[in-house]
Order: structure tokens, then C-alpha cells, then sequence
């Protein structure tokens, strides 16, 4: 496990060193990524990054709970905003719409986020909690709907809606893609039209 820091000094230190693990995994991937490659990205001794982290899984962990916990912040800010509208609460199209947007604007701003979520040595407990949450939060969202959604569909709608952010991810790898912006502005239009107003039969 991680060591929690309890000085300023040490904070800084080791919020340096967690950007500095972003970057080398986002470049190498974690399996690839060493300790010393990380260190010396942050300008770091070895001794440094050991001290507190023990391992680079030990790492990995605290930047992939760090990037949940700012992605589950997001959600929740927007769950906030909605539930603060009785009465003038979007339909649960436009609410993908902007679900979507949000999600898309995370990944933008942290690209690791996947990189990590998929990582081997990932604990399974810990992946399944992080997911249980991620889905809670979208749910939640769905709820806040009007007009009401039925359960089951927002059941599948917190599944869905998280593995489409994998397919964004994807679709942005494809070198050959020429307008990845287009395919992707597609693929929200879809999930919109798919739960707008038009479509609101289907529950």
C-alpha cells in the first residue's frame, strides 16, 4: 500500500511523483512503465518514489483511485445541478447528451484513466467497487429524468453508457480514422436519439 504523506513537503512530493506515473503510463502502459523511469520523470531519487510507494502496483492504484474519485466528482457535481432543477429537468436524451459530453471532456483531460482502469494487476475487488460506484453515479443521473425512466432501462443505461466512453477511447486510437471527432459526435447522437422523447415508448 501507498504511505499517506503528512507534511506539505511530502504532498508535494508525492503529488509530483503521481504526475510523473501519469505521464510514463500513459506513454509505455503500466506493464511496460518501471519505477526508475518514473523517478527520473519527476526528477526524483528511486529511494523517493520507494518511500512511498513499495511497489509500482502500490502506484498504479493510488492514480487510478485519485483519477475515479475526480470522474465520480464530476458526475456527482452534475447529479447536483439536476437534482436542484425540480421541474425543469431534461428528458433523459438531453441528460445523455450532456452525460456524454462529460464524459468525453474527462477522458480529454485524463487520458490515463482507461489506461489504468485496465491494467492486469488490478485488483478485481477494487476494479468491481470502483465500477459498482461509476454505475451508482449514472444511474442516479437517470433517475433525476422527466419524464421518469423506467428501472430497468436505467439499470442497463449504467452499463452501457460507461463501456461507450472504451469505445471513444478506442475510436481516438484508430490512426487511419480521418475525422474522429465526426464518428465520435455519431456515436452521442445515437445515444440520444435513443432515449429521447421520440423513444420514450420503448419503456
Amino acid at each position: 500500500m501507498a504511505k499517506a504523506p503528512r507534511r506539505r513537503r511530502g504532498r508535494d512530493r508525492v503529488a509530483a511523483l503521481m504526475a510523473a506515473a501519469r505521464a510514463v503510463f500513459l506513454e509505455k502502459g503500466t506493464e511496460a512503465a518501471t519505477m526508475t523511469e518514473i523517478a527520473a520523470q519527476a526528477g526524483a531519487a528511486i529511494g523517493s518514489l520507494y518511500q512511498f510507494f513499495p511497489t509500482k502496483e502500490a502506484l498504479a492504484e493510488a492514480v487510478h483511485l485519485e483519477e475515479a474519485e475526480a470522474m465520480l466528482a464530476s458526475l456527482a457535481a452534475l447529479r447536483t445541478a439536476m437534482a436542484e432543477r425540480p421541474g425543469r429537468r431534461p428528458d433523459a436524451g438531453a441528460l445523455a447528451d450532456r452525460l456524454f459530453r462529460l464524459m468525453v471532456d474527462f477522458l480529454d483531460a485524463h487520458p490515463v484513466f482507461i489506461v489504468l482502469a485496465d491494467r492486469r494487476s488490478i485488483d478485481p475487488k477494487r476494479k468491481q467497487a470502483v465500477r459498482r460506484r461509476l454505475r451508482g453515479e449514472v444511474a442516479a443521473l437517470f433517475a433525476l429524468a422527466e419524464p421518469k425512466v423506467a428501472p430497468a432501462r436505467i439499470e442497463a443505461m449504467a452499463v452501457l453508457i460507461p463501456h461507450l466512453m472504451r469505445v471513444v477511447v478506442a475510436l481516438r486510437g484508430e490512426s487511419e480514422l480521418a475525422n474522429r471527432a465526426r464518428v465520435i459526435d455519431e456515436l452521442r447522437a445515437m445515444l440520444v436519439a435513443h432515449l429521447g422523447p421520440k423513444a420514450n415508448g420503448r419503456d
